[in-house]
């Protein structure tokens, strides 16, 4: 997500030469039903609803069962869901050791990275291809993942571990092993662990983007979805995708004064440099992500003393369209977000992960089901044929 927009780069087509669209801009590669953007509202769509309704009428795990069944639960179906996701909530002693000897200077997205590919040496089926299955690894994912990523903050703190609370949502037993569970800790404001939850909810799927479609491409080869997972963090760590929200606040804290935002901008733009956390490939009318979470980072600022990164906000948003008439991203209201959550800025990524699970392993599913093995073609642009001249005779 940046301000690179990449209209169609193509080549133009011949009898010889067939069309090339970099970055597979405009070619649709399959059908899906996850989620779509619907162009006549402007509104991403999970299972055909909303997602700004969503974030206003449902809890993350509601979300996460649509995404996984195609319709929200009931309240058996609901209690039934969280009862099987939370009993996964256990550590694992190998988990623990693994996290503890990795470099503390590494980045964050490595040790989800790793730790994925962990939990698959942990399973016995080596194949998945079936729905239930998938379920499992899903519910592990969900449990372990926050783990793993509390852990990692608490150790490079110094801290020690807190464990995972069995009758705690997902938002809020995430803030509670980073923050603990002291009054000062945003896992016991409800408001912080309400807004935190809905930056979930908009983060849980998003169609075919990069890291999606690395788990559908993996996921193709008939290897097993911890494969899949691990290369869709890969993938999502590249700061044109997930890794935009921490550039956004590391933008931000660059800047430091909101009356300093233009000039930045300009100075930026006219050196052709990029500026995270702006525009989208999909989005014509502006993300119709951005208003629900700007709502809540405008609220998480009211609580935490953040008049500061609002301005900063305003003053980049004005900016940027002053000059290119490019609109915010979900990303750039997040980062700001997260930042007065407390969360370090580091691990911004590996929030877009944790919620993103939900919608990676739903379209894991999906390839699954109706599997075509996905292997495009390229036109080659090399030398022609040659012979291999013998080392004595070159030069």
């Amino acid at each position: 997500m940046s301000t690179n927009t990449q209209n169609a780069n193509t080549q133009n087509t011949t009898a010889e030469q067939p069309e090339v669209r970099k970055g597979l801009y405009g070619v649709v590669a399959d059908y899906t039903s996850v989620s779509k953007v619907m162009p006549e509202t402007n509104s991403l769509t999970y299972r055909g609803y909303a997602v700004q309704d969503l974030v206003e009428n449902c809890s993350f795990e509601e979300v996460f069962y649509l995404l996984w069944n195609g319709e929200l639960p009931t309240e058996a179906q609901l209690t039934e869901f969280n009862k099987a996701g939370r009993s996964y909530r256990k550590l694992d002693a190998g988990l623990i050791s693994l996290i503890h000897s990795l470099p503390t200077d590494c980045h964050p997205m490595d040790v989800m990275r790793t730790s994925v590919s962990y939990m698959g040496t942990k399973d016995p089926e080596h194949f998945t291809p079936n729905r239930e299955h998938i379920t499992h690894v899903g519910h592990n994912l969900l449990a372990q993942l926050p783990m793993a990523m509390a852990m990692d903050i608490r150790r490079r703190k110094g801290e020690d571990i807190v464990a995972p609370d069995p009758e705690k949502g997902v938002a809020e037993n995430l803030l509670a092993m980073v923050f603990g569970n002291g009054p000062d800790s945003p896992a016991s404001n409800p408001e912080d662990v309400r807004d935190f939850e809905k930056s979930l909810i908009l983060y849980a799927e998003h169609s075919f983007n990069a890291s999606t479609f690395t788990s559908r491409v993996i996921t193709s080869t008939r290897s097993d979805v911890y494969s899949a997972i691990t290369g869709a963090i890969g993938a999502l760590k590249g700061p044109l995708h997930g890794g935009a929200n921490e550039f956004v606040m590391h933008t931000m804290l660059e800047v430091d004064d909101p009356a300093k935002a233009e000039e930045w901008v300009n100075k930026t733009l006219d050196n052709k440099d990029l500026i995270m956390g702006f525009g989208h490939r999909v989005y014509k009318n502006g993300d119709s992500r951005v208003p629900s979470m700007e709502q809540s980072f405008r609220a998480l600022a009211e609580r935490h003393d953040g008049a500061k990164w609002v301005a900063m906000y305003e003053n980049l948003a004005a900016a940027m369209d002053k000059r290119t008439g490019i609109k915010p991203n979900l990303d750039f209201p997040a980062g700001p977000a997260y930042y007065l959550l407390g969360f370090p800025v580091d691990f911004f990524t590996p929030l877009f992960v944790i919620a993103r699970v939900a919608g990676w392993t739903a379209h894991i599913v999906e390839q699954y089901e109706n599997n075509s093995l996905i292997r495009p073609l390229s036109t080659y642009n090399g030398p022609e044929q040659r012979k291999v001249v013998p080392i004595a005779q070159r030069g």
